[in-house]
């Protein structure tokens, strides 16, 4: 019969055939790729023609009535050519990206390999390479399929950051997935539906802090270790 300790060193050969311990300027580029993603978006917002589901005859970018996702779109909802496609394409390219390179390389943050671990880095892997496929036409179920997998990433990941000792990263982890979870809730019921777009972006600031600081807690682990 298989023991607990089988199990744990099974998993961990599942998990660190391919995962040696990154060089510290690997590291570096997820913050990098955060950066880039918001001075995309940021331009992607400048060049948006206009147009919001609430106000379709809007000039330009609102952050009140827009979505981000709206910036991905071919055509704007004012029926223009949306020309901040590009910049927001590439944006969310940057984004997944950096973090798909992050959560690659986050069971290093954890000295114990454990079924939950597993779990949290295929179900986070899983998330991110789904929403790659954001700007396609299947948006809502894009976002629905990436939203389980999420979910499954942000319980088990901050499972495991709690059990590691990492409380105050593991409680911000909570705060994200709670107010992941009201957006996923009003998106879906359609209940204060109008202040969606700002609470997407609080959600946004929210969630890119959490994973900025899960980056620097696995910098400052891999770093010394390097040395």
């Amino acid at each position: 019969m298989e023991t607990v300790k089988d199990i744990d060193t099974n998993n961990k050969r599942f998990l660190f055939r391919y995962l040696k311990t990154p060089a510290p300027y690997i590291l570096i580029l997820p913050f990098l790729g955060i950066v880039v993603f918001v001075g995309l978006y940021i331009m992607a917002a400048l060049t948006y023609p206009g147009g919001s589901a609430t106000f379709p005859g809007q000039t330009g970018f609102n952050f009140w009535n827009n979505y981000l996702c709206d910036l991905l779109d071919e055509y704007a909802l004012n029926g223009e050519l949306n020309t901040g496609r590009f910049y927001a394409r590439m944006a969310l390219t940057s984004l997944c990206t950096s973090l798909l390179l992050l959560w690659f390389y986050l069971p290093k943050l954890f000295s114990k390999v454990t079924v939950n671990l597993t779990i949290m880095w295929i179900s986070g892997l899983v998330s991110l390479l789904i929403v790659f496929f954001l700007a396609a036409q299947t948006h809502d179920k894009i976002v629905r399929i990436s939203g389980i997998f999420g979910v499954i990433a942000f319980i088990s990941s901050t499972i495991e950051l709690y059990r590691a000792g990492f409380y105050k990263v593991s409680l911000l982890g909570m705060l994200s997935l709670f107010i992941f979870l009201v957006n996923y809730y009003i998106y879906e019921t359609g209940i204060y539906i109008r202040a969606l777009p700002s609470i997407q972006k609080v959600t946004f600031v929210i969630c890119l802090s959490w994973f900025l600081t899960l980056n620097l807690q696995l910098f400052k682990k891999i770093k010394p270790a390097t040395k």
